[in-house]
């Protein structure tokens, strides 16, 4: 029997804004579906932007800042030693770590690859090659206060990651730090918003802990999510 697969617009009743859902892939199929799944899912991840292009593109259009954020997208839990790289001291919770790029209305950017919940956010941008990445676009990042300490470069230097200040435990901030702080949170807010638009997809909330997998899905929910936001 011929598999067909019929991908359809139907929504998800996700919580999107406006009431609207965001779509999903409907397959139906005499065959194998999670082979026709994988498939339609590596066309649509094939078609996010890679992260040197996406800088240049903002770079092109004047822009000189990026947002970035990090976020763990929670998986199935599973039982055994090889699950525990997966488990997020932070979150308290399994899943799997991805850093995201948005401009500065929170429009995704770039998604990285999918690194086990214990792996910290410095770790993941450290091993995407962030910093370096951004200052050859001659761009910058404003990130929260866990990025604090990825921008190792020479004082004198622009830094290739804005953050807030952090206060020491026997050193308060000052009034000045807590401004900066604030103005900093109101800047870098258009990335959660971008964060949730793509965690409304029903998808996500039961991910494999296969990090290539969860790689390819979350690009492919990139391209749609940005789909659905443009419309």
């Amino acid at each position: 029997m011929t598999s067909r697969a019929d991908l359809s617009d139907r929504r998800a009743h996700s919580s999107h804004r406006g009431g609207r859902g965001a779509c999903h892939f409907r397959v139906r199929t005499g065959g194998d579906s999670r082979g026709i799944e994988d498939e339609v899912v590596g066309l649509l991840a094939a078609r996010a932007p890679r992260l040197d292009r996406a800088l240049k593109k903002i770079a092109r259009t004047g822009g000189g800042i990026v947002l970035m954020d990090g976020s763990l997208i929670r998986t199935r839990r599973r039982t055994g030693k090889d699950n525990r790289k997966n488990y997020s001291g932070k979150s308290k919770c399994h899943g799997l770590l991805v850093i995201a790029l948005t401009d500065d209305r929170g429009r995704l950017l770039w998604v990285s690859a999918a690194r086990p919940g214990r792996t910290s956010e410095i770790t993941a941008c450290r091993h995407e090659k962030l910093t370096t990445r951004l200052r050859a676009a001659g761009l910058a990042a404003i990130a929260d206060l866990g990025f604090v300490g990825l921008d190792d470069s020479d004082p004198d230097a622009d830094p290739a990651v804005i953050t807030g200040y952090r206060a020491a435990r026997n050193l308060p901030l000052s009034r000045g730090q807590k401004f900066s702080n604030k103005t900093l949170a109101a800047v870098r807010a258009p990335v959660e918003h971008g964060f949730a638009h793509l965690k409304n997809w029903r998808v996500l909330a039961k991910v494999r802990t296969d990090p290539r997998w969860a790689t390819a899905l979350v690009r492919a929910l990139l391209v749609l999510t940005n789909r659905e936001v443009s419309r």
